[in-house]
């Protein structure tokens, strides 16, 4: 089935959580297409008091990793969201915003806490049943007390792509941009070939292997109308 999620959005709020366990690709993929449509993306790590002893080490990683690509990073609960309400709030207002992310993240929880709230639901978004499978979705849509709106996407387990092309992927991954185009072969795949530019940028650690990983992962399923994680 395929699903727009919103239309005439200004930033995106890409919401992780401990539990479900993220996943970079999925991030990636969020990050590629806001990219992609020019839309300010930020990483809300939410249920960030279930970090443990035992997830710490690989929940820090993945912040810092995407911190260190200039991404904006915020951790918080949907139980305890004083602490981060302000800087949030700060960003959402004046824009129109979209949280998504795989369900169970607490989407929802935390939009209704932001706002203090849970009755101010404006109206459905979008209701559609498409490829012959009677499937409805309910993007629902808020608006922030100062000026702003907020919209509500329903959880998912698949973010394709499949509309965009593999230069459009490649300038998505904002680190690869600085090499494009001073690869040796003007047809280069940035798999084995030599005098690579971008592979050079992987040997010498301007770009993380798993970055380039997720990079192959999404262009090698760019063409599926079902892509996963």
């Amino acid at each position: 089935l395929l699903k727009p999620v919103a239309a005439n959005i200004d930033r995106i709020i890409i919401v992780v959580a401990t539990e479900p366990t993220p996943y970079a690709n999925l991030i990636d993929r969020y990050l590629v297409a806001a990219e992609t449509l020019n839309i300010k993306p930020a990483l809300l790590f939410n249920k960030s008091d279930l970090i443990n002893d035992e997830n710490r080490t690989e929940i820090e990683s993945l912040c810092q990793s995407y911190e260190n690509l200039g991404y904006e990073v915020l951790k918080t609960s949907a139980n305890e969201v004083g602490h981060c309400e302000s800087t949030l709030l700060d960003w959402l207002r004046d824009y129109t915003s979209v949280f998504v992310g795989q369900s169970g993240v607490g989407k929802s929880s935390l939009i209704r806490s932001i706002l203090g709230d849970q009755t101010i639901k404006v109206g459905a978004l979008s209701e559609l049943s498409r490829k012959g499978t009677h499937t409805t979705t309910t993007a629902k849509l808020f608006h922030i007390p100062g000026g702003g709106k907020i919209v509500d996407s329903p959880g998912i387990r698949e973010f394709g792509l499949w509309h965009i092309n593999e230069q459009e992927l490649l300038e998505g991954f904002i680190e690869l941009r600085p090499h494009i185009g001073y690869c040796r072969f003007r047809d280069c795949k940035h798999n084995t070939e030599p005098k690579c530019a971008i592979l050079e940028a992987v040997d010498a650690n301007q770009i993380s292997a798993e970055r380039m990983a997720s990079y192959r992962r999404i262009r090698d399923t760019l063409g599926d109308k079902e892509t996963y994680q």
